[in-house]
């Protein structure tokens, strides 16, 4: 058994929560765990990629180019920055949301949104894009995007973990008073699956 799960996002996201998360549920079942992060030099808004490697028998903890089995992307343009480490035929939950580069705002660059999701779309393999940033309202707190795609995540069949497992590793590493607020987002991430 091997599940190689790539996060692509922008600093301030919770990404790395999300990949330790993510770890915590893999060595909770006792199966070998490697993570790997490259944090880009902005502390906020600066690129963000973590790979977690859950299974047995993991010799590194990076994942080659192409052979990633969930890509998980808080951000449209980091996401499609990972795709080439997916596999063909792999799983994208990503947010539909945009956070526009300073460059864009100065107009040295652009970035079209619509474009991005139109491409995003076509890639092969189950495609799932969900508006982070009103499920995160919904959820009561807008820092919550990174539970709520872990809870859609929750929901794909073949995981080594049950969701219960994986909401409690994310419980594991916040504050006692945010508990309710992600276990909510975790929930609204489950939910939004189902119409998705």
């Amino acid at each position: 058994m091997k599940l190689d799960i790539v996060i692509s996002g922008v600093g301030g996201q919770g990404s790395v929560l999300a990949s330790r998360a993510l770890a915590g549920a893999g060595m909770g079942l006792g199966l070998d765990v490697r993570t790997s992060e490259i944090i880009g030099m902005a502390q906020r808004e600066g690129s963000v990629t973590s790979q977690v490697r859950i299974g047995e028998q993991l010799f590194g903890a990076t994942i080659p180019d192409h052979e990633a089995d969930i890509l998980l992307g808080f951000e449209l343009a980091e996401t499609i920055r990972a795709l080439p480490k997916l596999k063909p035929g792999g799983v994208i939950i990503a947010s539909s949301s945009a956070i526009v580069p300073v460059s864009v705002q100065l107009g040295i660059s652009s970035y079209d949104r619509e474009a991005m999701r139109r491409y995003l779309r076509e890639q092969p393999g189950k495609v799932v894009l969900l508006d982070l940033n009103e499920l995160a309202k919904s959820a009561g707190n807008i820092k919550t995007g990174n539970v709520i795609i872990l809870g859609a995540l929750s929901t794909l069949p073949g995981l080594p973990f049950e969701p219960e497992q994986l909401l409690q590793a994310v419980l594991n590493l916040i504050p006692e008073k945010l508990q309710n607020t992600n276990k909510r987002a975790f929930e609204v991430g489950r939910r939004a699956m189902e119409v998705a």
